[in-house]
Protein backbone atom coordinates (compact mmCIF):
# COMPACT_ATOMS: atom_id res chain seq x y z
CA UNK A 1 0.00 0.00 0.00
CA UNK A 2 1.29 3.39 -0.89
CA UNK A 3 0.95 6.82 1.02
CA UNK A 4 1.14 10.18 0.08
CA UNK A 5 2.32 12.20 2.58
CA UNK A 6 1.99 16.33 2.06
CA UNK A 7 3.07 19.01 3.86
CA UNK A 8 1.92 22.52 2.17
CA UNK A 9 3.28 25.93 2.92
CA UNK A 10 1.89 29.31 1.88
CA UNK A 11 4.27 29.63 -0.96
CA UNK A 12 5.96 25.51 -0.80
CA UNK A 13 4.84 22.22 -0.60
CA UNK A 14 6.66 19.25 0.77
CA UNK A 15 5.37 15.64 -0.27
CA UNK A 16 6.95 11.98 -0.11
CA UNK A 17 5.40 8.69 -1.51
CA UNK A 18 6.24 6.14 0.78
CA UNK A 19 5.69 2.26 0.03
CA UNK A 20 4.47 1.30 3.59
CA UNK A 21 4.81 -2.61 3.21
CA UNK A 22 8.00 -1.83 3.64
CA UNK A 23 8.03 1.78 5.01
CA UNK A 24 10.44 2.81 1.75
CA UNK A 25 10.32 6.09 0.70
CA UNK A 26 9.77 5.76 -3.13
CA UNK A 27 10.04 9.51 -3.88
CA UNK A 28 10.34 13.05 -2.21
CA UNK A 29 10.31 16.32 -3.06
CA UNK A 30 9.70 19.95 -2.93
CA UNK A 31 8.50 22.33 -4.99
CA UNK A 32 9.13 25.89 -3.82
CA UNK A 33 8.75 29.64 -4.72
CA UNK A 34 5.08 28.67 -5.49
CA UNK A 35 3.33 31.97 -6.68
CA UNK A 36 6.95 33.74 -7.94
CA UNK A 37 7.73 34.28 -11.38
CA UNK A 38 10.35 31.45 -10.98
CA UNK A 39 9.74 28.53 -9.14
CA UNK A 40 11.54 25.01 -8.19
CA UNK A 41 10.61 21.55 -8.53
CA UNK A 42 13.14 19.29 -6.59
CA UNK A 43 12.43 15.58 -6.59
CA UNK A 44 14.16 12.53 -5.72
CA UNK A 45 13.87 9.50 -6.37
CA UNK A 46 15.30 6.50 -3.71
CA UNK A 47 16.23 9.57 -1.81
CA UNK A 48 18.59 8.99 0.42
CA UNK A 49 20.02 5.63 -1.24
CA UNK A 50 22.91 5.10 -3.37
CA UNK A 51 20.39 4.58 -6.26
CA UNK A 52 19.33 8.16 -5.25
CA UNK A 53 18.15 10.37 -8.58
CA UNK A 54 17.58 13.96 -8.59
CA UNK A 55 15.81 15.96 -10.98
CA UNK A 56 15.25 19.66 -10.81
CA UNK A 57 12.90 21.64 -13.17
CA UNK A 58 12.32 25.48 -12.54
CA UNK A 59 9.99 27.68 -14.08
CA UNK A 60 6.68 29.62 -12.63
CA UNK A 61 4.11 27.56 -10.53
CA UNK A 62 0.93 29.85 -10.52
CA UNK A 63 -0.33 28.31 -7.94
CA UNK A 64 0.09 24.85 -5.77
CA UNK A 65 -2.03 23.43 -8.32
CA UNK A 66 0.35 23.54 -11.00
CA UNK A 67 3.26 22.45 -9.08
CA UNK A 68 1.07 18.72 -7.62
CA UNK A 69 0.71 18.85 -11.24
CA UNK A 70 3.73 18.76 -12.29
CA UNK A 71 4.60 16.02 -9.13
CA UNK A 72 1.89 14.15 -10.69
CA UNK A 73 3.53 13.60 -13.69
CA UNK A 74 6.97 12.76 -12.30
CA UNK A 75 4.96 10.23 -10.21
CA UNK A 76 3.76 8.40 -12.91
CA UNK A 77 6.25 9.01 -15.45
CA UNK A 78 6.25 5.81 -17.72
CA UNK A 79 10.48 5.36 -17.13
CA UNK A 80 10.79 7.11 -13.82
CA UNK A 81 7.54 7.38 -12.17
CA UNK A 82 7.11 5.05 -9.00
CA UNK A 83 3.44 4.13 -9.69
CA UNK A 84 1.66 3.47 -12.85
CA UNK A 85 -1.49 5.26 -11.62
CA UNK A 86 -2.75 7.48 -9.11
CA UNK A 87 -5.13 4.99 -8.05
CA UNK A 88 -2.08 3.09 -6.50
CA UNK A 89 -2.14 6.12 -4.06
CA UNK A 90 -4.07 3.99 -0.53
CA UNK A 91 -4.41 7.56 1.14
CA UNK A 92 -2.70 10.49 1.60
CA UNK A 93 -1.63 12.12 4.94
CA UNK A 94 -1.98 16.01 5.85
CA UNK A 95 0.74 17.65 8.56
CA UNK A 96 -1.88 20.44 9.68
CA UNK A 97 -1.08 23.16 12.30
CA UNK A 98 -3.66 23.08 14.54
CA UNK A 99 -6.44 21.86 15.13
CA UNK A 100 -7.45 23.61 18.48
CA UNK A 101 -9.61 21.63 21.03
CA UNK A 102 -12.17 20.83 18.07
CA UNK A 103 -9.69 17.68 17.17
CA UNK A 104 -7.49 15.94 19.28
CA UNK A 105 -6.89 12.75 17.12
CA UNK A 106 -5.81 12.33 12.93
CA UNK A 107 -9.23 12.06 11.01
CA UNK A 108 -10.72 11.20 7.66
CA UNK A 109 -10.71 14.94 6.23
CA UNK A 110 -14.52 16.09 5.56
CA UNK A 111 -16.15 19.30 5.64
CA UNK A 112 -16.77 19.93 9.16
CA UNK A 113 -12.80 18.96 9.02
CA UNK A 114 -11.98 22.17 6.33
CA UNK A 115 -14.38 24.04 8.79
CA UNK A 116 -12.04 23.07 11.86
CA UNK A 117 -8.88 23.78 9.69
CA UNK A 118 -10.50 27.02 8.98
CA UNK A 119 -11.96 28.63 12.03
CA UNK A 120 -8.69 27.32 13.94
CA UNK A 121 -6.37 29.74 11.46
CA UNK A 122 -6.63 32.27 13.77
CA UNK A 123 -4.13 30.37 16.16
CA UNK A 124 -2.23 29.33 12.93
CA UNK A 125 -2.26 32.07 10.47
CA UNK A 126 0.81 30.76 8.54
CA UNK A 127 0.17 26.85 8.66
CA UNK A 128 -3.78 26.46 8.77
CA UNK A 129 -5.04 28.04 5.90
CA UNK A 130 -1.59 26.45 3.10
CA UNK A 131 -2.43 23.32 5.30
CA UNK A 132 -6.34 23.58 4.17
CA UNK A 133 -4.92 24.44 0.76
CA UNK A 134 -2.99 21.26 0.22
CA UNK A 135 -5.97 19.46 1.35
CA UNK A 136 -8.03 21.11 -1.09
CA UNK A 137 -5.61 20.71 -3.64
CA UNK A 138 -5.40 17.18 -3.03
CA UNK A 139 -8.79 16.54 -3.41
CA UNK A 140 -9.24 18.26 -6.61
CA UNK A 141 -6.38 16.28 -8.22
CA UNK A 142 -6.02 12.68 -7.24
CA UNK A 143 -10.32 12.06 -7.01
CA UNK A 144 -11.29 9.37 -4.77
CA UNK A 145 -8.33 9.05 -2.53
CA UNK A 146 -8.90 9.52 0.92
CA UNK A 147 -6.97 12.32 2.76
CA UNK A 148 -6.13 12.08 6.26
CA UNK A 149 -5.46 15.04 8.70
CA UNK A 150 -2.68 14.50 11.50
CA UNK A 151 -2.26 17.73 13.68
CA UNK A 152 0.96 18.94 14.76
CA UNK A 153 -0.84 19.68 18.10
CA UNK A 154 -2.22 16.13 18.87
CA UNK A 155 0.39 14.26 21.35
CA UNK A 156 0.16 17.91 23.57
CA UNK A 157 -3.60 17.36 23.96
CA UNK A 158 -2.97 14.64 26.02
CA UNK A 159 -1.82 16.97 28.82
CA UNK A 160 -3.19 17.21 32.36
CA UNK A 161 -5.27 20.36 32.62
CA UNK A 162 -3.13 22.39 35.15
CA UNK A 163 -0.36 21.70 32.62
CA UNK A 164 -2.14 23.51 29.36
CA UNK A 165 -3.80 26.48 31.24
CA UNK A 166 -2.22 29.57 31.79
CA UNK A 167 -3.02 31.68 35.03
CA UNK A 168 -4.66 33.67 32.92
CA UNK A 169 -8.76 34.84 33.91
CA UNK A 170 -10.61 31.72 33.22
CA UNK A 171 -13.28 33.48 30.64
CA UNK A 172 -10.01 33.98 28.42
CA UNK A 173 -10.23 30.52 27.96
CA UNK A 174 -13.63 29.53 27.96
CA UNK A 175 -13.90 32.35 25.08
CA UNK A 176 -10.77 32.44 22.67
CA UNK A 177 -9.14 28.49 24.17
CA UNK A 178 -6.22 30.53 25.37
CA UNK A 179 -3.85 27.26 26.43
CA UNK A 180 -0.66 25.64 25.91
CA UNK A 181 -1.05 23.27 22.77
CA UNK A 182 2.33 22.51 22.18
CA UNK A 183 3.78 22.11 18.64
CA UNK A 184 6.18 18.86 17.06
CA UNK A 185 3.90 16.40 18.11
CA UNK A 186 4.18 13.75 15.63
CA UNK A 187 7.87 14.25 15.87
CA UNK A 188 7.41 13.44 19.75
CA UNK A 189 4.92 11.22 19.06
CA UNK A 190 7.12 9.04 16.80
CA UNK A 191 9.97 9.53 18.78
CA UNK A 192 8.16 7.82 22.12
CA UNK A 193 7.60 5.26 20.33
CA UNK A 194 10.94 4.66 19.18
CA UNK A 195 11.92 5.24 22.38
CA UNK A 196 9.85 2.78 23.63
CA UNK A 197 11.42 0.47 21.07
CA UNK A 198 14.55 0.98 21.69
CA UNK A 199 14.51 -0.04 25.49
CA UNK A 200 12.82 -3.28 24.60
CA UNK A 201 9.50 -1.71 27.33
CA UNK A 202 5.85 -0.87 26.66
CA UNK A 203 4.76 2.37 26.07
CA UNK A 204 2.76 2.97 27.84
CA UNK A 205 5.33 2.35 31.03
CA UNK A 206 7.54 4.69 29.47
CA UNK A 207 8.75 7.38 31.33
CA UNK A 208 11.44 9.79 29.02
CA UNK A 209 12.62 13.31 28.07
CA UNK A 210 12.70 14.44 24.06
CA UNK A 211 14.79 17.64 22.80
CA UNK A 212 13.47 18.02 19.26
CA UNK A 213 16.27 20.53 18.39
CA UNK A 214 16.57 22.59 15.56
CA UNK A 215 15.69 25.65 14.23
CA UNK A 216 12.41 25.38 16.14
CA UNK A 217 12.87 23.52 19.24
CA UNK A 218 10.92 21.80 22.18
CA UNK A 219 10.70 19.51 24.70
CA UNK A 220 8.40 17.12 25.93
CA UNK A 221 7.77 15.62 28.71
CA UNK A 222 6.52 11.67 29.01
CA UNK A 223 4.68 9.92 31.55
CA UNK A 224 3.18 6.18 31.03
CA UNK A 225 3.82 6.99 26.79
CA UNK A 226 1.36 10.60 27.10
CA UNK A 227 2.63 13.89 27.01
CA UNK A 228 2.04 15.64 30.11
CA UNK A 229 3.94 18.88 29.30
CA UNK A 230 5.69 20.40 26.60
CA UNK A 231 7.69 23.65 26.17
CA UNK A 232 5.99 25.33 23.53
CA UNK A 233 2.58 26.77 24.01
CA UNK A 234 -0.26 28.68 22.09
CA UNK A 235 1.89 28.98 19.31
CA UNK A 236 5.69 27.80 18.63
CA UNK A 237 7.11 30.71 20.26
CA UNK A 238 7.37 29.60 24.12
CA UNK A 239 9.74 27.65 25.97
CA UNK A 240 13.23 27.46 23.92
CA UNK A 241 15.64 29.63 23.17
CA UNK A 242 15.37 29.19 18.96
CA UNK A 243 17.11 29.83 15.39
CA UNK A 244 14.76 32.92 15.62
CA UNK A 245 12.27 32.73 17.84
CA UNK A 246 13.25 34.35 21.70
CA UNK A 247 11.50 31.54 23.77
CA UNK A 248 9.91 32.61 26.89
CA UNK A 249 10.35 35.97 28.10
CA UNK A 250 8.72 38.47 30.71
CA UNK A 251 5.32 39.12 28.94
CA UNK A 252 5.62 42.70 29.90
CA UNK A 253 8.36 42.96 27.87
CA UNK A 254 5.94 43.21 24.90
CA UNK A 255 4.10 46.49 26.34
CA UNK A 256 7.78 47.74 27.29
CA UNK A 257 8.42 47.73 23.78
CA UNK A 258 5.08 48.91 22.61
CA UNK A 259 5.86 52.21 24.85
CA UNK A 260 9.49 52.96 23.96
CA UNK A 261 10.17 51.99 20.76
CA UNK A 262 6.12 52.46 19.38
CA UNK A 263 6.21 49.27 18.12
CA UNK A 264 2.71 47.78 16.68
CA UNK A 265 1.62 44.04 17.62
CA UNK A 266 2.28 42.97 14.11
CA UNK A 267 5.87 44.31 14.37
CA UNK A 268 6.49 42.59 17.30
CA UNK A 269 5.23 39.36 16.60
CA UNK A 270 7.69 39.48 13.76
CA UNK A 271 10.70 41.08 16.16
CA UNK A 272 9.96 38.04 18.21
CA UNK A 273 9.40 35.04 15.77
CA UNK A 274 11.72 36.11 12.97
CA UNK A 275 14.50 38.33 14.27
CA UNK A 276 15.77 37.20 17.92
CA UNK A 277 16.61 33.69 19.08
CA UNK A 278 20.58 33.07 17.79
CA UNK A 279 19.73 35.32 15.20
CA UNK A 280 18.93 38.09 17.14
CA UNK A 281 21.93 37.78 19.59
CA UNK A 282 24.64 36.95 17.53
CA UNK A 283 23.21 37.43 13.44
CA UNK A 284 23.54 33.66 12.62
CA UNK A 285 21.14 30.44 12.80
CA UNK A 286 22.83 27.86 11.76
CA UNK A 287 24.87 25.82 13.96
CA UNK A 288 28.16 25.46 12.65
CA UNK A 289 28.64 28.88 11.66
CA UNK A 290 27.82 29.44 14.92
CA UNK A 291 31.00 27.36 16.44
CA UNK A 292 32.98 28.46 13.61
CA UNK A 293 32.63 32.06 15.15
CA UNK A 294 32.83 30.61 18.95
CA UNK A 295 36.27 29.25 17.75
CA UNK A 296 37.04 32.60 16.33
CA UNK A 297 36.42 34.56 19.96
CA UNK A 298 33.06 36.03 18.64
CA UNK A 299 31.52 36.82 21.86
CA UNK A 300 28.28 36.80 21.18
CA UNK A 301 28.28 33.72 19.57
CA UNK A 302 29.57 32.28 22.71
CA UNK A 303 27.03 34.08 24.25
CA UNK A 304 24.07 32.84 22.09
CA UNK A 305 25.39 28.91 22.49
CA UNK A 306 25.10 29.41 26.33
CA UNK A 307 21.58 30.44 26.04
CA UNK A 308 20.92 28.14 24.26
CA UNK A 309 22.22 25.01 26.47
CA UNK A 310 20.74 27.42 29.58
CA UNK A 311 16.88 26.89 28.24
CA UNK A 312 17.37 23.00 27.39
CA UNK A 313 18.54 22.34 30.84
CA UNK A 314 16.26 24.78 32.58
CA UNK A 315 13.84 22.69 30.83
CA UNK A 316 15.11 19.33 31.48
CA UNK A 317 15.30 20.23 35.10
CA UNK A 318 11.51 20.85 35.33
CA UNK A 319 10.56 17.84 33.35
CA UNK A 320 13.16 15.95 35.76
CA UNK A 321 11.16 17.22 38.52
CA UNK A 322 7.93 16.54 36.90
CA UNK A 323 8.74 12.71 36.58
CA UNK A 324 9.87 12.49 40.30
CA UNK A 325 13.37 11.76 39.03
CA UNK A 326 12.36 8.34 37.50
CA UNK A 327 13.41 8.37 33.84
CA UNK A 328 14.00 6.00 31.60
CA UNK A 329 15.39 8.00 28.77
CA UNK A 330 16.82 11.72 27.61
CA UNK A 331 16.81 11.37 24.00
CA UNK A 332 17.69 13.95 21.43
CA UNK A 333 16.39 14.28 17.80
CA UNK A 334 15.84 16.42 14.76
CA UNK A 335 18.46 18.89 13.09
CA UNK A 336 20.51 19.87 15.98
CA UNK A 337 19.89 17.34 18.47
CA UNK A 338 20.88 14.59 16.15
CA UNK A 339 24.16 15.98 14.31
CA UNK A 340 25.50 18.39 17.04
CA UNK A 341 27.82 16.67 19.42
CA UNK A 342 28.95 20.03 21.09
CA UNK A 343 25.13 20.90 22.14
CA UNK A 344 24.75 17.39 22.78
CA UNK A 345 27.70 17.40 25.13
CA UNK A 346 27.40 20.77 26.88
CA UNK A 347 23.39 20.25 27.82
CA UNK A 348 25.12 16.92 29.55
CA UNK A 349 27.78 18.61 31.32
CA UNK A 350 27.48 18.63 35.01
CA UNK A 351 24.78 16.08 35.20
CA UNK A 352 27.12 13.29 36.78
CA UNK A 353 25.62 13.81 40.51
CA UNK A 354 22.50 12.42 38.67
CA UNK A 355 23.97 9.79 37.66
CA UNK A 356 23.95 10.46 33.96
CA UNK A 357 27.12 10.32 31.92
CA UNK A 358 28.16 10.74 28.49
CA UNK A 359 30.79 8.14 26.49
CA UNK A 360 32.76 11.55 24.73
CA UNK A 361 33.37 8.98 21.94
CA UNK A 362 30.35 7.83 20.85
CA UNK A 363 28.69 11.24 21.38
CA UNK A 364 31.18 12.43 18.65
CA UNK A 365 30.55 10.05 16.08
CA UNK A 366 28.31 10.33 13.01
CA UNK A 367 26.25 6.91 13.02
CA UNK A 368 22.44 6.30 10.99
CA UNK A 369 19.92 4.99 13.32
CA UNK A 370 18.95 5.60 17.02
CA UNK A 371 22.10 4.52 19.57
CA UNK A 372 22.99 4.81 22.94
CA UNK A 373 25.63 7.54 23.32
CA UNK A 374 26.02 7.37 27.72
CA UNK A 375 28.32 5.41 29.50
CA UNK A 376 27.80 1.91 30.31
CA UNK A 377 26.95 2.72 34.09
CA UNK A 378 25.24 5.92 33.24
CA UNK A 379 21.80 5.75 35.48
CA UNK A 380 19.81 6.91 32.56
CA UNK A 381 20.62 6.37 29.13
CA UNK A 382 21.31 9.40 26.68
CA UNK A 383 19.59 8.40 22.91
CA UNK A 384 20.10 9.60 20.02
CA UNK A 385 16.79 8.67 18.17
CA UNK A 386 16.76 10.22 14.24
CA UNK A 387 13.07 11.44 13.67
CA UNK A 388 10.58 11.01 10.95
CA UNK A 389 7.34 12.45 11.01
CA UNK A 390 6.55 12.13 6.95
CA UNK A 391 6.62 7.85 8.27
CA UNK A 392 4.50 9.07 11.18
CA UNK A 393 2.23 10.25 9.27
CA UNK A 394 1.78 7.72 6.61
CA UNK A 395 1.67 5.35 9.12
CA UNK A 396 -1.34 7.02 11.30
CA UNK A 397 -3.07 7.48 7.45
CA UNK A 398 -3.07 3.54 7.01
CA UNK A 399 -3.59 2.98 10.70
CA UNK A 400 -6.57 5.32 10.00
CA UNK A 401 -8.26 4.32 6.30
CA UNK A 402 -7.74 0.40 7.44
CA UNK A 403 -10.25 1.10 10.30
Amino acid sequence: MKVLVINAGSSSCKYQMIDMSTETVLCSGLVERIGQPVGKLTHKIAPDTDREEKIVREHAFPSHIEGMEEVISLLIDPDKGVIRDKSEIFGIGHRVLHGGEEVTQPVLVDERIKEVIRANAVLGPLHNPANLMGIEVAEKLFSGVPNVAVFDTEFGMGMPQEAYMYALPYELYEELKVRRYGFHGTSHKYIAKKTAEFLKKPLNELRSVTMHLGNGSSMTCVENGRCIDTSMGLTPLEGLVMGTRCGSIDPAIVPFLQEKKGMNAQQLDTLMNKQSGLLGICGCTDMRDLHARREDGDEKAELAFRMLVRSIKKTLGAYFMLLGGRVDALVFTAGIGENDDICRAAVIQGLDSLGIRLDLSENGQRKPGARKISTADSRIPVLIIPTNEELQIAQTTLELLKK
